[in-house]
């Protein structure tokens, strides 16, 4: 059966041409593929359109414009692109978290991608944690087995596999310290709901500074409000965006985030924002 025009579209945004079949091989090429042209970011929410989650708008839009959004459009999509390929693919529960306090909290705010019956030499159980909506954590699948699993010189684990979930430690550069999987629900309501809570100012995670982070195979290139990242598994370089222009061209050449369809207005009033934003943090000392 022809691939939908969704998923064709979503192929060639993301640079593979063919139909590949589903095999570890073409998840890998498409993890990678994704990361590379597909960054994780907020901008339509903090423009103040909170972009649909629903997988289908997500892959369309990625099609479209080369923009999905945070997790749970960016998995989302690909969750989508891999069913239609013919992997097993399955959606689990994800509760990302930055203190020890916030470790055993039920809130959904990840959704992760769960992808079974590839075994490989390295992961013969052959379950694969997918997942393209971290902005800062790992490029190629992550075999969901106890132990420490080096990429390009970035250290992660996977402390404990249960029956329902694992727990994941972040590398010590990372901006977040771990996320807890379950088997909570993940349904659209459920995705919805949570949503909602994040994407809704002015309490919402996702509305209140310009995110844009891409992985690639050395480190990560992070805009988060005017401050421009380059994260390398020895150290971080910091540059001051203190001017329009040079905080559109970290997004553009840093990122590489598409701004098709983007109102070059809207743009400098965010700007100026998040400058001011910006302005205010570093006059109370940069807490």
């Amino acid at each position: 059966m022809p691939l939908s025009e969704a998923v064709s579209a979503y192929l060639r945004r993301v640079g593979v041409d063919d139909e590949p079949p589903p095999t570890y091989d073409t998840l890998r090429l498409l993890h990678r593929a994704h990361l590379d042209v597909v960054p994780y970011e907020n901008l339509s929410t903090m423009l103040g359109r909170p972009p649909s989650p629903d997988p289908a708008a997500s892959l369309a839009r990625v099609g479209a414009v080369g923009r999905a959004g945070y997790c749970f459009h960016q998995n989302g999509a690909l969750g989508a692109v891999l069913a239609e390929l013919g992997f097993a693919v399955d959606r689990r529960h994800g509760h990302v978290y930055t203190s020890a306090e916030d470790r055993d909290d039920a809130f959904l705010n990840h959704l992760v991608l769960v992808v079974d019956g590839l075994p490989t030499d390295a992961n013969p159980g052959g379950r694969w944690w997918v997942d393209v909506g971290l902005g800062d954590a790992f490029r190629d699948p992550f075999a969901v087995t106890v132990g420490r699993h080096d990429q390009d010189g970035f250290r992660y684990e996977i402390t404990e596999v249960r029956e329902d979930g694992w727990s994941f430690l972040h590398d010590r550069s990372g901006t977040f310290a771990g996320i807890e999987v379950s088997s909570r629900p993940t349904d659209q309501r459920a995705v919805d709901a949570a949503h909602a809570t994040l994407t809704t100012p002015p309490g919402g995670r996702f509305a209140q500074l310009l995110v844009v982070q891409r992985r690639d195979g050395a480190g990560v290139d992070t805009v988060r409000g005017c401050l421009h990242h380059r994260t390398v598994p020895d150290g971080r370089t910091k540059t001051e965006l203190a001017s329009y222009d040079a905080w559109r061209e970290a997004l553009v050449d840093g990122t590489r985030l598409p701004l098709e369809g983007v109102d070059e207005d809207e743009l400098r009033a965010l700007y100026a924002a998040q400058w001011d934003k910006h302005l205010a943090w570093t006059a109370a000392g940069r807490p």
